[in-house]
């Protein structure tokens, strides 16, 4: 176990060193039919970042869907499949030809309120945590108590192995701000929300079907490089 535990740890640090030295720190403007979310991309995470602006360049995420939303801990949106999807039809699996090595730089970056992160598949098919190619989730979460702060580290000692524990300034931000601590240390946080904080509370309080799934369809209509 103590093996493990210093690999890990290993990685975080690597994660955190592999930084390209891109001086710019790029903003992206997501246009939706909910109004205009503005996020910044991490130098930390240049491997998401760079994938990131590339299928934005591309027009990739124009006219997809939020298609997960849960009202109390994140929107999604990003399955490119979504386009085109049906009434009620369940999306998320959309086939991807790649996936993006996890850059996880914990305690640097963690899962507060607007944090941007990388969707991905379970730890059964995907122990190395890689990245969807495309979706990505906005953190919501809750203002956490002490309390459950202790739950949340006990999950995390559960999936980390207990390489990933909460210093009192991260309990702090937590409880101020809130977010979703039970996920730090195994997905990679790439961004964060700089404007549209009302935006996503908007969209976080859509009417869901059994998937999670908004019953009104909620698009990215446009998504653009601004810095």
């Amino acid at each position: 176990m103590r093996k493990i535990i210093t690999l890990f740890l290993a990685c975080l640090i690597t994660n955190c060193l592999q930084a390209q030295n891109d001086t710019i720190r790029h903003e992206v403007l997501l246009e939706t039919d909910s109004g205009n979310i503005v996020i910044a991309l991490y130098n930390e995470t240049p491997l998401h970042r760079d994938n990131f602006l590339k299928l934005v360049k591309s027009g990739a995420y124009n006219g997809v869907l939020f298609h997960r939303v849960i009202k109390d801990f994140m929107v999604q949106t990003g399955d490119l499949g979504s386009r085109k999807a049906k009434p009620g039809q369940q999306l998320g699996d959309t086939p991807e030809t790649y996936s993006i090595p996890a850059e996880i730089c914990y305690p640097k970056l963690i899962h507060r309120r607007g944090a941007v992160a990388a969707a991905r598949e379970s730890d059964e098919v995907n122990p190395e945590r890689k990245s969807s190619a495309s979706q990505f989730y906005i953190v919501w979460g809750i203002k956490y108590s002490d309390s459950q702060l202790d739950w949340a580290q006990e999950r995390l000692n559960v999936y980390t192995g207990g390489a990933v524990q909460m210093t009192p300034e991260i309990r702090d931000i937590y409880k101020q701000q809130g977010g979703t601590p039970h996920l730090d240390g195994h997905y990679t946080v790439f961004g964060e929300l700089l404007e549209g904080f009302e935006v996503v509370d908007k969209i976080r309080k859509a009417l869901v079907d059994e998937n999670s799934r908004p019953l009104t369809d909620i698009h990215i209509k446009r998504a653009t490089i601004i810095k």
